[in-house]
């Protein structure tokens, strides 16, 4: 088997410890940074990376080396994400209680430090057209549809051929170059 993670994953099946913690290290960061994307809310991103190594772990016993194993890996966690998007529409159905509050605003300790740098007049104009920008980028992607998030990200940050994000989100090559296409028509 050429992929390395595959065979990581092979061992990993076999019961070994060492090998999952070396998956885990390698996509951490990679299935944190997708789920603030395509996860129902920001703040539940590393959350729902860890079910996903949870997931991973308990079918590790199924496991057959078949594609590349981030194609296996992204397809688990497009599944924790929308299981956890339904799970949090219900619970808001149940329980109004808690006030809507927007997920990517900051808060606590972030708010002040915005607040308080602005404030001394200390911020650079650079900075903060920065931070404008990439929050206009962050809404920009956060309006496309789940499956163009999910497309998007798999292809600009995963590198992910047509083929591979078609194997992951269960699609035809011609609906993934379509939902690409919708996004970046979407964006602009």
């Amino acid at each position: 088997q050429s992929d390395p993670d595959v065979r990581l994953m092979l061992r990993v099946r076999d019961d070994d410890a060492s090998a999952f913690a070396e998956l885990m290290q390698r996509y951490e960061a990679r299935l944190v940074r997708l789920m603030h994307t395509i996860g129902p809310r920001h703040d539940m991103a590393e959350d729902l990376a860890q079910e996903t190594f949870m997931r991973v772990f308990r079918a590790r016993k199924s496991y057959e080396a078949g594609a590349k194993f981030s194609t296996w890996l992204f397809t688990i966690a497009g599944n924790v994400a929308r299981n956890a998007s339904r799970s949090l529409g219900r619970r808001r159905e149940v329980s109004e209680v808690d006030a809507p509050r927007r997920e990517d605003s900051p808060s606590g300790p972030q708010l002040l430090a915005a607040t308080a740098l602005e404030a001394s007049g200390m911020m650079p104009s650079r900075m903060a057209e920065g931070a404008e920008r990439a929050e206009v980028v962050r809404a920009a992607v956060l309006s496309l549809s789940e499956r163009q998030r999910m497309a998007l990200m798999l292809s600009r940050f995963e590198n992910m051929s047509y083929l591979e994000i078609a194997e992951t989100m269960d699609l035809s090559t011609k609906a993934v170059k379509s939902l690409l296409s919708r996004a970046r028509v979407n964006l602009k």
